[in-house]
């Protein structure tokens, strides 16, 4: 299956793109069908990896280059024992603001590492992948997907949650999810922009009315980002076809905060 179903059209349309910031004009990618891979394995048996595009990278070391027409086509590698206070960002299309206040509303290496220790996944892939800003879509799915695909592989990553940090993120980690499910890793992509991920047409989404910059949950709240990626992370398992669903988060944190907790 295509990762984009009509390629020459995108490329057509993003050669007449004047490359505006606010994205005004941008051709985004619409596809009509999906991959898609059954779980084999239980959550509490696999080896989870995180896909992350807020462009972190390790502190000293080289940074994404967010200026480039096409975007930077290259992904960071990165230890989970690296720290939030040993992480930069080449952020652009959303506010730091948040992961930089807390790296789990961006990157939830430590909500995942709970998960671990209390067996909802058999444990999270001792690194994680970051990419950036990535306008040039068909070089997504013919350059870094197969890239990130292969590194999963190699990992032997048996699921592999995504978390777009912008509006164009969500296109650029639907894509891959399409590349690396079309291998035979299950995947789930967490959206707050549903008007994209849909008509991209990742195999899994779990979407719910929050914002870019904290996609995995208000930072500084534990409970809030536990509910989103353990209602996300379980779907894995339970969704038979392809499938968007909405996530309970906003009920339940009303309610919670109705009640005056967080």
């Amino acid at each position: 299956m295509r990762l984009i179903e009509k390629p020459d059209e995108f490329s057509s349309k993003f050669s007449r793109w004047n490359g505006s910031e606010n994205l005004k004009g941008y051709p985004f990618v619409q596809n009509q069908h999906a991959p898609f891979t059954p779980l084999k394995r239980a959550l509490p048996l696999l080896n989870l990896g995180l896909i992350s595009s807020a462009g972190a990278f390790i502190t000293g070391t080289d940074g994404f280059d967010t200026d480039a027409r096409d975007g930077d086509l290259t992904y960071r590698e990165i230890p989970i024992e690296v720290g939030a206070q040993d992480l930069s960002f080449a952020a652009k299309g959303y506010d730091p603001a948040a992961v930089l206040e807390d790296l789990n509303s961006q990157i939830p290496i430590d909500r995942l590492l709970e998960f671990q220790a209390n067996a909802v996944i058999g444990e999270l892939n001792p690194v994680w992948w970051s990419i950036s800003y990535v306008p040039n879509a068909l070089r997504v799915s013919e350059e870094l997907a197969p890239a990130i695909a292969e590194r999963l592989k190699r990992y032997e990553v048996r699921a592999a949650l995504f978390i777009p940090a912008s509006r164009l993120c969500h296109q650029t980690l639907a894509i891959i999810a399409r590349g690396v499910e079309s291998t035979g890793i299950p995947t789930m992509m967490i959206s707050v922009d549903r008007s994209v991920s849909d008509q991209i047409r990742p195999p899994r989404s779990a979407y719910y009315d929050g914002e870019f910059g904290s996609v995995a949950g208000k930072p500084d709240w534990r409970e809030y980002q536990r509910r989103i990626l353990d209602e996300s992370i379980r779907w894995i398992e339970s969704f038979d076809q392809p499938s968007a669903k909405k996530l309970a988060v906003d009920i339940e944190t009303q309610v919670e905060t109705a009640r005056g907790e967080r």
